[in-house]
């Protein structure tokens, strides 16, 4: 009798908000708050970061939600241990710039865009505290060996391990980071099976929201916060938490696991199919283009060519009028006039102000959209004649 009394009195009781300051009520509460509606909040956070977790092969306190990879990327980096950094000529903007913050080693790429493992590991030494290489390259796809490197790291961790007493813990381990967000939508991503200590990614590169991101953090790797203000985020990231940016990602994390290997399939055809007459148009052979990057170890998304005689921005634009959407580098780099630092860490002889074509391809493109482009490219270079002649 009591608990069918209490259970109408639970299903009468008014709900009254008087939490304002905490956070406006426009759909959601505070997750930190320990009233009903907050309670609530906190449930849906933590079921998304545990939906990372078991995607990534992790444990949920590994997972930090952040507000993208840019801040992910900076915190593994700043938020690292003072010691020496050791990276890529060919990172993304937000991993160059704090690691040459912290004073990085730069070991150079090939000239296919990849780094060979070897040289990280001759990169290595005692003040050596994080190795950060991106697992695919966001302007010419490259896939980086992010498995062989973080082999070459184990190995050197058992046979540089520093001790002063033989019951103190080592130290002078080097940890891993890898930014893959454009690795994310097509190549295997348990952290486990990687050997990396850190990764980074973002959810507006799967289809999901943007302004809302994911660092991993293995247990014990020795990362602090660089923001201050709060404890949520394990106090890795002050500030109210992005609940609905969350279970967006998280959703979209599932929907690319559950369609990855259909798309990689389809997309790898679709690029083949793009370079093909790319590489046979007697037009651009006459001109010089130049593929960026090899065709293996390739995301299967992307087609980076160069045109060396005609600024990229120019090609953009001209694509654009016919309804095509490229770009000609990172977009965090766009309009700046200079050629791409990927482009001149793969060709050194390459003009300062030689750009790129950029396609990536997705989830809508389809085989009709390439034969448009490559039409439309073959059209406009014949209007820009005087470039090239």
């Amino acid at each position: 009798m009591f608990s069918i009394y209490t259970t109408f009195m639970a299903k009468s009781i008014r709900k009254i908000y008087l939490d304002y300051a905490s956070s406006a009520l426009s759909g959601s509460a505070n997750p930190g708050a320990i009233h009903e509606l907050g309670v609530k909040e906190k449930n849906k956070l933590e079921k998304a970061r545990q939906t990372v977790a078991d995607i990534l092969g992790a444990h949920s306190d590994e997972i930090i939600f952040t507000s993208g990879a840019t801040e992910s990327n900076n915190l593994a980096i700043l938020g690292m241990r003072s010691g020496g950094m050791v990276t890529t000529n060919i990172e993304h903007a937000s991993v160059l710039e704090p690691c040459k913050h912290r004073g990085a080693t730069f070991v150079l790429v090939e000239t296919n865009g990849i780094v060979d493992p070897q040289k990280i590991k001759k990169a290595l030494n005692k003040n050596t505290v994080l190795v950060s290489v991106m697992y695919a390259n966001n302007e010419i796809g490259s896939i980086q060996p992010i498995r062989e490197i973080a082999k070459e790291i184990r190995h050197y961790n058992k046979t540089h391990k520093v001790k002063t007493r033989p019951t103190e813990r080592s130290f002078g381990r080097v940890y891993f980071h890898t930014d893959a967000t454009q690795a994310m939508n097509y190549l295997p991503i348990n952290v486990e099976k990687l050997g990396v200590d850190l990764m980074s990614f973002n959810s507006a590169k799967i289809y999901g929201p943007k302004g809302i991101g994911v660092l991993y953090v293995r247990r014990g790797t020795p990362v602090s916060a660089i923001m201050f203000g709060g404890d949520q985020e394990r106090g890795f990231r002050p500030g109210t938490e992005n609940v609905v940016g969350a279970v967006a990602l998280a959703k979209a994390l599932e929907e690319v696991e559950k369609t990855k290997e259909q798309e990689v399939k389809r997309l790898t055809k679709l690029r083949d199919y793009f370079f093909n007459p790319l590489q046979h148009s007697n037009i651009l052979k006459n001109i010089g283009m130049l593929v960026n990057g090899g065709l293996e170890n390739r995301l299967p998304n992307n087609v980076n060519i160069t045109i060396p005689k005609i600024p990229s921005d120019l090609l953009v634009i001209e694509l654009s009028a016919k309804g095509i959407m490229a770009s000609a580098k990172s977009a965090c780099k766009a309009g700046d006039g200079k050629a791409s630092h990927v482009l001149l860490a793969i060709n050194p002889n390459l003009n300062e102000t030689a750009g790129s074509l950029r396609f990536s391809l997705g989830r809508e493109t389809t085989k009709q959209d390439i034969d448009y482009t490559i039409k439309s490219l073959a059209e406009i270079l014949k209007k820009l004649k005087k470039w090239y002649n």
